[in-house]
């Protein structure tokens, strides 16, 4: 077998694992289970000036300050309208050793929790340069409907100043 398919089969077969779906403008989205820390309601957040478009400002969730992101703006659709299913997933990640990074992500609904195996993965199309395609981490049919796997770490860290601010212990 080709070293290079051997090589795209094992990453498919690591992705493989439990899931977080949300929507976003009726598109489902994916995020490793294990990169959520809770899901609340959508709350009032108090903005920050100096900030990227898609960082809407901060919520002060049990007395730590977590920066808020509105998904929707970060992969260029339109902003966000409240609705009592809008909801904010907060993830927790580490840029780097002993670093945890935690961000809130504003998105249309949460869906459910799901196993995708690594049968029902395809990677990602190529869709050239200048896009934000380094964040997809595979494709998966899953549902008679195709879910995007999204690497947590780059959509939240990448693009985005608040990628420095570290988590308060």
């Amino acid at each position: 077998m080709n070293t290079t398919v051997e090589a795209r089969e094992q990453k498919l077969e690591h992705l493989a694992g439990k899931y977080l779906t949300f929507r976003l403008a009726n598109e489902w989205y994916a995020i490793p289970v294990l990169d959520v820390r809770e899901i609340i309601r959508h709350t009032d957040i108090t903005p920050v000036p100096q900030m990227p478009h898609h960082i809407k400002g901060v919520i002060n969730l049990r007395g730590k300050i977590i920066p808020i992101s509105d998904l929707r703006l970060r992969f260029g659709m339109p902003e966000t309208e409240v609705t009592d299913l809008t909801c904010i997933i907060v993830v927790q990640v580490a840029p780097a050793a002993g670093q945890q990074v935690l961000m809130g992500m504003i998105v249309d609904a949460v869906e459910a929790v799901v196993q995708i195996h690594a049968r029902d993965l395809e990677p990602p199309p190529e869709f050239g340069t200048g896009l934000l395609t380094d964040g997809l981490l595979a494709m998966a049919k899953f549902d008679k409907r195709v879910v995007t796997l999204l690497d947590t770490k780059k959509i939240v860290l990448e693009g985005s100043s608040v990628g420095q601010i570290p988590m308060t212990p």
